[in-house]
């Protein structure tokens, strides 16, 4: 625990370090990689080179610093952080690792003005929160070894089915290479998967597409341009082909309740959803499944969803077309803005809406139904990559 010393240091240089942020992030992440290239794959390189993942840890750093004296506030981050981790199998001596680099870059960009007694007020402030995380990560480790047909670390899967599933994304069934069971997960979480491509070990996180069935999981993925992993999966893996995952994880999970679920989505934002709206269904809840496309041709999973909705009278499906192409036949065309999202909207109130898909796209339709009148308790969002304002 800090001190009430080390705290109020804390308090009183957060504005500083606030300031200089970016600078320590960017300053960081280099060094760390230089002198420590085993935790490199760790890290989703493209989100370095947008600046997506500094940006995200420089605004971790600047909550954390601001909310010293009540860390409560900051219970949902910090369940987010351990979720993730947990994906990427981060273990304690890695914490070891990010603690020396980051004194280190606040160090070089904050220079003299770093004394010995903000030094140590920091870097005690580093595994104070080092700790929590530590202490919270290995109880979810072992919660997850100690389930049916749970694991912990890298447990090898073999590639038993791959589909395409329209013109971008492709699903692929994995099924343990030992034989055993899968644990089972909550809808809307994502699996971490570890594989090497041209040579080189990465790790990526997909969220799972199908319900769980305790024999095999099911990942759908787009091709994204420059793409290194999703690139790999599309074009050169293969059926038998095999790679490590680790136990599913995920804090965008369905909240108890009876309300109407209005499940929105863009592009391979609806691959959580596909499983969250079954969990709905069997809960006897009423579903409206929107889904905003650029047209048919990239539009996976609709045969599934209009069956679900043919055997579901509690499942309404509602497709918007950005740019349709001749033939299509969506519900809807152009963006969901506020008027059209105003017409989905139950005129009895009572909705939960589980809102996932790029980032603009996020942001316009939060936006949208904030607009409406729903409260921010009622709208559920999750992100692909770091966690990032949707401002």
């Amino acid at each position: 625990m800090l001190t009430p010393a080390q705290t109020a240091v804390i308090k009183a240089t957060a504005p500083v370090v606030a300031a200089h942020a970016s600078r320590i992030t960017g300053t960081f992440y280099p060094l760390m990689f230089e002198r420590h290239p085993e935790v490199r794959s760790v890290f989703n390189q493209s989100h370095q080179r947008n600046s997506a993942q500094p940006e995200a840890l420089a605004n971790a750093i600047i909550a954390y610093a601001s909310n010293i004296d009540r860390l409560e506030v900051l219970g949902p981050a910090v369940e987010g952080i351990v979720q993730k981790h947990v994906s990427l199998n981060i273990t304690p001596d890695q914490y070891a690792i990010v603690g020396t680099c980051l004194m280190e870059a606040i160090g070089r960009v904050l220079g003299d003005a770093v004394t010995p007694e903000i030094a140590d007020a920091w870097g005690a402030a580093y595994w104070q929160l080092a700790e929590l995380l530590i202490a919270a990560e290995e109880k979810e480790y072992a919660r997850k070894a100690a389930l049916s047909g749970g694991w912990r670390g890298a447990r090898r899967f073999r590639i038993v089915e791959k589909t395409p599933e329209s013109a971008v994304i492709t699903s692929f069934r994995l099924a343990p290479v030992d034989g055993g069971s899968v644990m089972d997960f909550r809808p809307g979480q994502y699996l971490g998967l570890r594989l090497t491509v041209d040579g080189e070990t990465v790790h990526r996180n997909y969220s799972l597409s199908a319900s769980p069935n305790g024999r095999e999981y099911r990942i759908s993925v787009k091709r994204e341009p420059q793409g290194l992993v999703s690139g790999y999966l599309h074009d050169r893996a293969r059926v038998g082909d095999e790679l490590d995952a680790y136990p599913p994880a995920g804090e965008f999970v369905l909240k108890d309740g009876a309300d109407t679920l209005l499940l929105i989505t863009g592009g391979v934002g609806q691959t959580p959803a596909l499983p969250l709206a079954e969990q709905a269904l069997a809960a006897g809840r009423r579903v409206i499944y929107v889904h905003a496309a650029l047209n048919g041709s990239v539009h996976a999973f609709r045969g599934h969803i209009d069956r679900l909705a043919a055997a579901n009278d509690a499942l309404t499906p509602v497709y918007c077309y950005a740019d349709p192409l001749p033939g299509d036949r969506p519900h809807m065309t152009g963006l969901l803005d506020e008027s059209r999202l105003a017409g989905l909207l139950p005129k009895d109130g009572g909705v939960a809406a589980y809102v996932v898909g790029p980032k603009p796209f996020m942001a316009a339709v939060i936006g949208a139904l904030t607009a409406l009148g729903l409260p921010a308790s009622a709208i559920v969002h999750e992100f692909f990559g770091p966690k990032e304002a949707l401002a």
